[in-house]
């Protein structure tokens, strides 16, 4: 899953989007309210992580400007505020969920994946095709009984195959939704990532090359 992470203390910033990565998500950073509503706009984030008290411009007008041009992303909201008000203000300028700071780092990734499931369009917390199996709420991969280490970029690749249910899913797309925005799009890293999920995957073999197109499972 793709995320974007709006939060202007720096250093909070970089430390949750290092777990997230950890997580195997692709996060993106902006500091500022400006800054985070344009890559929001630009980008296809499936949830945005959008403190509320930001420079620039507030998180609530973030927000409500996300809302008002159709973006589909989930946004979860963080404020350091924790009163019933807070959260009904929150919830009503058309956030999914809201987490008061300080908040703990495994129940953010948690909110986070329950919101990307929830994404366009939903995608059911364990994903099957065959022998296969891939548990998006605790990152895990099987086939057969064999469980698979997979890299963060690995399985998102292979989540979204799986998820796309034998729709061909071109290469700019896997590049858009499983890599950040510092992704070179001339890159062969699709490529090499398809590869080397082939070789981990064993036989027989799933992910298909549709010439010109992209692959599909």
């Amino acid at each position: 899953m793709r995320v974007l992470v709006v939060e202007d203390d720096e250093v909070t910033a970089r430390t949750v989007a290092v777990g997230l990565r950890r997580a195997q998500m692709a996060v993106d950073v902006a500091l500022d309210g400006p800054g985070g509503l344009e890559r929001a706009l630009f980008n296809d984030y499936d949830v945005i992580v959008l403190d509320r008290d930001l420079p620039g411009m507030h998180g609530d007008d973030v927000c409500a400007r996300l809302i008002e041009a159709g973006c589909r992303s989930r946004v979860l909201m963080l404020t350091a505020a924790a009163t019933t008000e807070d959260l009904v203000d929150g919830l009503g300028l058309g956030a999914d969920d809201y987490l008061t700071k300080p908040f703990d780092f495994p129940a953010l990734v948690a909110r986070i994946g329950a919101l990307a499931r929830r994404a366009h369009p939903a995608v059911p917390p364990v994903l099957r095709h065959g022998d296969l199996v891939l548990d998006t709420a605790r990152r895990r991969v099987s086939r057969g009984d064999r469980p698979l280490e997979l890299a963060p970029k690995e399985f998102g690749v292979l989540e979204l195959l799986l998820a796309a249910k034998g729709r061909v899913v071109a290469a700019e797309e896997l590049l858009d939704r499983v890599w950040d925005e510092n992704a070179d799009p001339f890159t062969n890293a699709v490529k090499i990532t398809v590869s080397r999920l082939r070789t981990k995957l064993g036989d027989p073999p799933i992910i298909e090359t549709v010439a010109r197109r992209g692959y599909r499972i």
